[in-house]
């Protein structure tokens, strides 16, 4: 895949090298010639021990790699949760994890902190939701601000309850949330798979709202699997990006079609660290 010498990359953890334990995950991923890594919230709870996270903090030091992207809490994941930002039952939680990301925010130099909005809750307005998770991004963009971090606002395929589907989606809780909280460090996080797969027009997003777009990721569709894989036009769009004066990191967030280390072949060696 050609794409602008401009364009960095780093690896999802989260996603990427599972078939090793989480803290030896960095350190694969610089020995496959990567030197920027993100990860999902690493942990099983909202406020982990702080051994768990000097552990973790250890291991991104120790392998030599930067952490460029972080997500909030989300819930059970694999057990089909996303996000605790609009669940009003859960706001205490999400809010108590808010110190804790800024805390590892600042210790490993992460500016990056993607809060998943969360699934519709049955027997809760959809009014209500909305309204506590624009209190709890207002929260969270004051709180990573104090490090210079954003907060990153996604649109996600594949969570039928999910309700930010498209950019468009996604830009109107940021906007809701600079009118009403009056911050300024809200983005757009932009999976070029996860809009493809819910039908946005990918390119006129980007020309749309590449100034909002704080973060990119990528996948090949159908799939959800490396670049070459599916239809995608990734490297026409990351050029795209490129030219209209994205600078940020691009995650590989795709699940490998085999070995993690075998699914970059796509990406030269000499292109795999960002600095």
């Amino acid at each position: 895949m050609e794409v602008p010498g401009s364009v960095r990359f780093d690896v999802n953890l989260s996603i990427l090298f599972t078939e090793l334990p989480l803290l030896e995950r960095p350190a694969a991923a610089r020995a496959a010639g990567f030197d920027a890594v993100e990860f999902w919230w690493p942990f099983d709870v909202a406020v982990p021990g702080d051994r768990e996270v000097d552990g973790f903090v250890r291991a991104v030091r120790d392998a030599g790699v930067r952490l460029v992207g972080l997500n909030f809490f989300a819930g059970d994941m694999p057990g089909g949760d996303r996000g605790l930002v609009s669940w009003p039952a859960r706001s205490a939680e999400f809010r108590d994890n808010i110190d804790v990301v800024v805390a590892v925010g600042e210790r490993l130099g992460c500016r990056a902190f993607n809060a998943l909005y969360g699934n519709r809750i049955d027997g809760i307005a959809p009014a209500e939701q909305d309204a506590v998770a624009a209190e709890n991004l207002a929260l969270a963009a004051k709180a990573v601000q104090r490090i210079g971090g954003v907060v990153l606002v996604e649109p996600v395929s594949g969570a039928p309850r999910y309700p930010l589907l498209t950019a468009a989606d996604a830009v109107a809780v940021i906007e809701r949330v600079e009118r009403e909280s009056e911050v300024d460090n809200l983005r757009l996080l932009a999976d070029l798979y996860h809009l493809a797969v819910n039908g946005d027009d990918v390119e006129q997003v980007i020309t749309t709202h590449a100034r909002r777009i704080g973060h990119v990721q990528i996948a090949d569709a159908p799939g959800r699997n490396e670049p070459g894989t599916g239809r995608l036009d990734l490297a026409g769009q990351l050029t795209r990006l490129a030219d209209l004066g994205y600078s940020g990191h691009v995650g590989l967030e795709y699940q490998p079609s085999g070995a993690s280390v075998d699914s970059f072949a796509w990406l030269p060696p000499d292109r795999r660290a960002s600095s």
